[in-house]
């Protein structure tokens, strides 16, 4: 990638902040727009000195939209949520603030916009969620026509709030819920995957104006995923297949938390197969990206659920040490 000025806007959260490492690698200097830059110093140490600056900005205000991207040549959009609170609706980020970053790097001169939308993005979507990704997708091509839209499956890593999720409940609960008997079927994608996919798309010319889904190399069911974090995190838990009404009771009471591990819409999008889809639309290949298997990836962030933590393996192989080490100290 020439030296060029990227402005990604939602480059502290869990997909952006590998996307911003991948846009630095590449060579480009990096503008991470965020609602709290403070909170945001992690991201510097991932490029040169002075290569990634976080900034102040807010979809929902498009002035400080537009400063964000003034100067840049490249803008990604990652913002996006999973639960609406009443100060942030699915329509406000995922179509109005997407709209206002198109519009700001239409105007900026921008020569690629780079589009985060889901896989799942439907307008006749059960869920408000995907239907909303795929409003914002309209309003992003409407624009800026020539934008480049991702849409990835589950995005997982060590920082992800899908398989770590399920694997930290496994240690205080004797269960684990199946949303609709675990049947759904999910591709689960690497997130340094989808990061390089997303460096791909900013810089292929044949990229441009078009969507691509990017999903793992291995369907599973939603069963399956728990029970592979299960073996991994050496954990035991029932696995309970429960009522939709009774799922969706308690999921009322979750969204009254801050951050629901639960909501009604995200019941509602489990209905349908989350999974690459056999339409016109191109693939994580296309890239150029050959996405790793789960299995290969999974246990470098799933160990430390184990009981004894991530250094539980050593321990055990050091607890087999020969006879003539007993007893023998060394202090670090």
């Amino acid at each position: 990638m020439a030296a060029i000025q990227a402005t990604v806007f939602g480059g502290s959260g869990f997909l952006g902040r590998y996307a911003v490492k991948r846009l630095a690698e590449a060579g480009a200097r990096v503008v991470a727009a965020v609602r709290h830059p403070e909170r945001a110093g992690f991201l510097k140490p991932m490029g040169a000195v002075g290569q990634i600056a976080p900034v102040a900005a807010d979809i929902g205000d498009a002035a400080s939209v537009a400063a964000a991207m003034r100067g840049s040549d490249l803008a990604v959009n990652l913002v996006g949520i999973l639960a609406e609170s009443r100060r942030r609706s699915f329509a406000a980020i995922h179509v109005d603030g997407a709209r206002r970053v198109a519009e700001a790097a239409a105007a900026a001169g921008a020569t690629r916009l780079v589009h985060v939308s889901a896989l799942g993005a439907d307008i006749a979507s059960p869920s408000a969620y995907a239907r909303s990704k795929a409003a914002g997708e309209a309003a992003v091509r409407a624009a800026f026509p020539d934008a480049v839209v991702l849409r990835p499956g589950v995005a997982v890593g060590p920082e992800d709030r899908f398989l770590n999720r399920f694997a930290a409940l496994a240690r205080v609960v004797p269960a684990l819920p199946l949303v609709h008997g675990g049947r759904t079927r999910l591709q689960p994608l690497c997130v340094r995957d989808a990061a390089d996919a997303l460096e791909r798309a900013a810089t292929l010319p044949d990229a441009a104006g078009r969507t691509y889904e990017l999903g793992g190399p291995a369907v599973y069911s939603f069963r399956e995923l728990l029970e592979y974090t299960l073996a991994i995190t050496e954990r035991r838990a029932l696995l309970v297949p429960l009522p939709e009404w009774l799922l969706a009771l308690k999921a009322r009471v979750f969204e009254l938390l801050p951050e629901p591990p639960l909501t009604r819409d995200q019941i509602a999008l489990l209905r349908r197969d989350n999974i690459v889809s056999d339409g016109d639309v191109g693939r994580i290949g296309d890239l150029g990206v050959e996405p790793v298997p789960l299995e290969s990836v999974a246990p470098e962030w799933l160990a430390r659920h184990r009981r004894g933590g991530a250094y539980a393996e050593a321990r055990r192989l050091l607890s087999r040490r020969p006879a003539r080490f007993a007893g023998r100290r060394r202090d670090c």
